[in-house]
């Protein structure tokens, strides 16, 4: 068996822009001081993909990982795994998961292969949402082949949110609507999304500036603790990212809230909106809005939630719906 360390190239690994400097962790050292609330999340490698292609008839997974914290409401093999697809991006084979044997494993190789057909197709590992992984190694069989995967057409997405951004009660990684969207589109992504801890910080309105994306896509309104907070944060945090990257487009979303019956969800809305509208109003033309309440269309809406809060995997298909239209009509305008 030859074995490869993920680091190693062919093996490419996305959704983590700073790799080189910060590993598996999100955010860089050098403005986790400076961003306090969000680096408390960092160390999960939300939307991480560990990518390439492969001939060989079997694929072995190794990963290591700190000990593990009990997610109400969500299990083991949603937050605590690998999951890995096989073939093209737009309709792959979902070939299973692995899981820890419990919260206190670390270290773990598969007990049993993935097998797969002899022939070069990609391999896509999603890294386990809520674990901190600290390394991975790749094994093919001898005498086949492992080269790079197949690129994505498009420079990366960011989106910056909440819980729900980074995929929340979804029962795989790979349904979070940003990842949908990824797969549909073949565009690449990164997911800043901090479970309760996305706040409009400006150092990440600066470490996203840095970047060079596709479109940023933010909706951290569920996280923000009030209407004034997010009064005070949201456009600020706007205009610096503005500020940095002149002709970047740039979508707002208002929360996404399956019910929408908290008192103050008018207001943050219309805050969003003015968000938008003053952007607008200075000539600013790539800018975009979607009203987050629209995201669960007018029926069923109860099943679109697992704990009225976090949408569930139908929840996240509902709002990739809705939110896919707007990523493609940009990025093919773009290109």
């Amino acid at each position: 068996m030859k074995i490869l360390n993920c680091r190693e190239k062919p093996i490419e690994i996305h959704g983590l822009p700073f790799f080189e400097e910060a590993g598996f962790n999100r955010l860089p050292e050098r403005v986790r001081d400076k961003a306090k609330c969000a680096a408390t999340m960092s160390p999960y490698s939300v939307g991480t993909r560990i990518c390439f292609r492969t001939n060989s008839p079997t694929v072995y997974l190794k990963f290591k990982v700190k000990p593990m914290n009990f997610t109400p409401g969500m299990s083991m093999i949603a937050g605590q795994s690998l999951h890995v697809l096989f073939g093209p991006r737009n309709n792959p084979l979902y070939a299973g998961a692995w899981t820890p044997r419990d919260l206190n494993t670390t270290e773990m190789g598969a007990p049993y292969p993935f097998a797969k057909k002899t022939e070069h197709e990609d391999v896509t590992v999603y890294l386990p949402r809520n674990a901190i992984v600290e390394d991975l190694e790749v094994g093919i069989d001898d005498g086949y082949w492992i080269d790079s995967p197949t690129p994505y057409d498009y420079k990366p997405i960011l989106y910056y949110g909440s819980s729900i951004t980074a995929g929340g009660s979804c029962c795989v990684p790979f349904n979070a609507y940003n990842a949908v969207i990824s797969h549909h589109l073949n565009v690449d992504y990164y997911n800043f999304g901090f479970s309760g801890s996305c706040m409009g910080e400006i150092a990440i309105a600066d470490l996203i500036a840095e970047l060079d994306l596709s479109i940023f896509v933010f909706d951290y309104d569920h996280n923000a603790p009030n209407a004034d907070f997010l009064q005070k944060t949201h456009e600020p945090f706007f205009l610096r990212v503005r500020e940095k990257c002149p002709n970047l487009p740039i979508v707002m979303i208002s929360k996404p809230d399956c019910f929408g019956v908290h008192a103050d969800d008018d207001i943050r809305r219309e805050i969003i909106k003015a968000t938008y509208q003053n952007a607008i109003n200075r000539g600013d033309k790539n800018v975009y809005f979607i009203d987050g309440s629209t995201l669960f269309g007018k029926d069923d809406r109860y099943a679109c939630t697992s704990d009225s809060l976090h949408p569930n995997d139908f929840g996240h298909r509902r709002m990739a719906s809705v939110i896919e239209p707007v990523i493609e009509k940009i990025l093919k305008n773009n290109k």
